[in-house]
């Protein structure tokens, strides 16, 4: 459809087309043409939900080819380079009326042509038997013409729309030998049929000039048993999408000036504040204001085990409430909640190019012209040297060799592997910016990894409280945390959760002073609090000689020591640390298994990350290293030969990320980070490593697996429909054993493709 004016536009039909960044559009006129060139980004951009719905009522949906990404047209319609149906760029969240224009009108087809089709199929089988031969004697062949013509010309005229748009576009495919070889026999057979006094009487058999109504009427209804059978397919390909738009809600329930009301999703807004009764699924992304609960995120991190939330905690949309009740303050709604970005890398992710398809191109780009020429030369040899009749030889070889090579499976194999797999891989928490990034991780040799946030958490806690004999542990904590309760800094953060955690009661600090890099000191109860280093409480007159031993033995871990004294003595010390992951150990261990060399990149001391490598198990790291320092590392080892993967989480590991063959974002890190990544892991753990890994390694697989098919596929067929094992074995093909073949083979690939949706990661 014209993107303009709306108008249905077939490209064979297109009175002009515009390329713009990638895409062709088509027109039905200059003028709209003209109009769309003035100002393509109006056209360009989104449009509403609602639109989306129902993609074949509105005129504003675009559509592209699952083979040719780069193809797009508003409304549905045809590939002009493939000629395969197009289906709609963005997956509409299901309503329970979801149709397929394309599918429906192939099933109307096939319905009308079966009738017909199985009396021609019946006629010429009963032949072959002594007994219905009598009976089918005098069988009409006006008959045969009557019964073909409306299955040839109706059912099949897709097929030669198809056809003969490949012709003038002069991307020949795989509906140009359907048509030719369709037309070949249905027009020789009529004819035939009309005139039989014009042929040779070497062509006659029984006194009768052969005719092929019956495949030509079989090989399209078979083609049509393809079509269905692979639109049917290919609509399963957009599940995962259509699952995870399932997850929103439809309503969510707005509290303002103390009074609830129900609004549809679409209408929240940021800062509204909602509640989550018992059961219901988070509407948006946000903070949990009032309540407590437990919420399932296995939507997003595939971990059954529901986590806690708090006042304070973010919490998700699309995720499953407990059996709290929650009140919260919106602040990612519609395109900018996380589900929602989620969508879009995964669309986008289906509709990219894997470098591997480049292979299949180049093969397609001269497989159609060589099978014409192999066809043609069928013919020929046939017709001149081949048994008698050899005109009706010639004719139906060369048919067949026509019909078996039809390429769609091997144009199928790449594009239905990487939308089942990115689908698949979405499931799992890990987000595949593109085919690239799908097939390049299977081949990583190195994996980069950051320490905060990537191997640690990233959240400092405290794992240590040690008091001096005159103090206890919960006095140490409690007075620490007083001091802190108006400092921002992370440490401080971890050590006033740390007082929470345990219930204490934290008192307020008066006269509070603070020294950047040092510590901070005030007034609490009436006491000199000071907290910080070393060197800050020896400044004010505070020995800590006697807390060395067990200070070095923490900092030998990797931890870092603060400092507390009360009244000019040292009572104390709290160790503070960024934990590893719980799964980082046993996930770098698998990787070292496959092979992989594990390098360590932190901007933290040397000290602090050689304590983090040994807990691991990482042999090489650089410490101390600025954000411009990580990506030159990478750089070194890509010169190296080696093939880099990057794992980071913040704003500082972006170069590093942009700069790897695969950048690797955890989804709890920084947008930047996750924008300059070619992969994101949801849940933000080391095991969607594995997870992205296994089904870049399974997809890549499954691609090798569907082009070994289509190429030996098409190797034997041919060469077998030429009539190459007729003189050893008077074997021959019959155009409707290639036809069933054929649909077989596209079929078997999607079939293939679609296993990996029960992949195992």
């Amino acid at each position: 459809m014209d993107p303009v004016c709306g108008m249905r536009v077939r490209p064979e039909a297109a009175a002009g087309r515009t390329e713009y960044r990638g895409v062709t559009y088509f027109f039905c006129n200059k003028r709209c043409q003209a109009r769309f060139e003035a100002d393509p980004e109006a056209f360009l951009r989104p449009r509403a939900p609602a639109a989306a719905a129902q993609p074949e009522a509105s005129a504003g949906v675009i559509y592209t080819c699952p083979m040719h990404p780069q193809i797009r047209q508003v409304g549905p319609g045809s590939c002009p380079i493939c000629g395969m149906a197009l289906e709609p760029l963005e997956v509409a969240a299901p309503t329970g009326d979801e149709r397929n224009p394309e599918l429906e009108d192939m099933t109307r087809r096939l319905l009308v042509s079966a009738l017909p089709t199985a009396v021609l199929l019946g006629s010429s089988m009963g032949g072959m038997v002594p007994a219905a031969a009598q009976l089918l004697s005098g069988w009409p062949v006006w008959l045969d013409l009557a019964l073909a013509t409306p299955v040839v010309l109706w059912g099949g005229w897709p097929f030669f729309q198809r056809g003969v748009a490949s012709v003038r576009s002069g991307h020949l495919n795989m509906w140009t030998l359907i048509a030719l070889g369709v037309a070949v026999a249905y027009g020789y057979s009529v004819v035939a049929a009309l005139f039989p006094g014009r042929f040779p009487d070497s062509v006659r058999e029984h006194g009768r000039v052969r005719t092929y109504f019956e495949p030509a009427a079989v090989i399209v209804t078979l083609v049509l048993v393809g079509q269905v059978l692979e639109l049917r397919a290919r609509s399963q390909t957009g599940s995962a999408i259509r699952a995870l738009l399932g997850l929103a809600p439809k309503v969510a329930h707005r509290v303002r000036n103390g009074v609830e009301q129900d609004l549809p999703l679409a209408e929240v807004q940021a800062g509204d504040t909602l509640r989550i009764r018992p059961g219901e699924k988070v509407p948006v992304d946000g903070v949990v204001l009032e309540g407590a609960s437990s919420v399932d995120e296995s939507m997003l991190t595939g971990e059954p085990i529901p986590v806690e939330k708090l006042p304070g905690a973010r919490v998700t949309g699309a995720t499953v409430n407990g059996t709290g009740s929650l009140l919260m303050r919106a602040d990612r709604v519609g395109s900018e909640t996380l589900l929602a970005q989620i969508v879009r890398m995964v669309n986008e992710a289906q509709r990219s190019r894997a470098p591997i398809q480049q292979l299949a191109d180049s093969v397609a780009s001269v497989f159609v012209p060589a099978v014409l020429a192999v066809a043609a030369v069928t013919a020929i040899a046939w017709g001149v040297w081949g048994p008698e009749p050899r005109l009706a030889h010639a004719i139906i070889n060369a048919v067949a060799v026509l019909i078996i090579a039809c390429p769609c499976a091997l144009g199928l194999a790449t594009p239905m592997a990487v939308m089942v797999g990115t689908g698949r891989g979405a499931r799992a928490g890990v987000l595949f910016r593109n085919a690239e990034a799908l097939e390049t991780l299977g081949k990583v040799d190195t994996l980069v990894l950051d320490k905060t946030g990537t191997l640690t958490e990233g959240r400092p806690r405290v794992v240590q409280v040690q008091a001096a004999a005159e103090a206890s542990e919960q006095d140490v904590l409690r007075f620490a945390a007083a001091v802190e309760l108006a400092s921002e800094h992370p440490l401080a953060r971890a050590i006033v959760d740390a007082a929470r955690e345990r219930k204490l009661d934290v008192p307020a600090a008066t006269e509070f002073t603070s020294l950047t890099g040092k510590g901070v000191a005030g007034r609490v109860a009436g006491r000199l609090v000071v907290l910080g280093t070393r060197s800050f409480l020896e400044e004010r007159g505070i020995p800590v000689g006697a807390l060395d031993p067990a200070i070095d033995a923490h900092r030998s871990r990797g931890e870092t020591v603060v400092l507390l004294g009360i009244d000019g003595q040292a009572v104390g010390f709290l160790s503070v640390a960024d934990p590893l992951r719980p799964s980082a150990a046993a996930v770098l261990n698998e990787l070292r298994q496959q092979g992989l060399r594990l390098v360590m990149l932190t901007g933290d001391s040397r000290r602090t990350a050689e304590a983090v490598a040994r807990q691991v198990g990482i042999e090489e790291l650089e410490a101390e290293v600025l954000p411009q320092q990580k990506a030159e590392a990478v750089k070194r080892l890509q010169a190296a030969g080696r093939v880099v993967a990057m794992a980071g989480d913040g704003i500082n590991d972006a170069p590093a990320l942009a700069q790897a063959q695969v950048g690797i974002a955890m989804g709890t890190g920084t947008d930047v980070a996750i924008q300059s990544a070619g992969v994101a892991l949801v849940k933000g753990d080391l095991s969607g490593v594995l997870r992205a890994r296994r089904l870049s390694l399974a997809v890549m697989r499954n691609i090798r697996q569907n082009l070994f098919f289509a190429f030996v596929y098409n190797a034997l067929g041919v060469p077998i429909a030429a009539g190459l094992l007729y003189p050893s074995f008077g074997l021959l093909l019959s155009p409707m054993v290639a036809s069933a073949a054929m649909s077989f083979s596209s079929v078997s690939v999607i079939g293939n493709a679609l296993r990996l949706r029960r992949l195992r990661l």
